[in-house]
């Protein structure tokens, strides 16, 4: 499974439109991707799901963990770490 570790550098963190074209980026891959907030303790949710994302409550500076396993899974995670790691 290949994953990313990326802080998040939006002021907003990943919220609101971050948030939005973060998941539908997820939603057109054709395999399972999961984010992980750092530090949590929680379990990975579906990165295609808006409402499980913003349940993260990332802010900007925190560090997560999006995960996928697949053909194209590399490039769907590098897509993903930009969208996260954008001002």
């Amino acid at each position: 499974m290949a994953e990313r570790k990326v802080t998040v550098e939006s002021e907003v963190g990943l919220h609101a439109r971050p948030a939005a074209t973060f998941v539908q980026t997820a939603t057109k891959a054709p395999m399972d991707v999961t984010v992980v907030k750092m530090g949590s303790g929680g379990t990975p949710v579906n990165a295609k799901s808006i409402l499980s994302v913003l349940a993260l409550d990332v802010r900007h500076g925190d560090t997560i963990i999006i995960s996928a396993d697949g053909d194209g899974a590399d490039s769907v995670l590098d897509q993903l770490a930009a969208i996260a790691s954008a001002t």
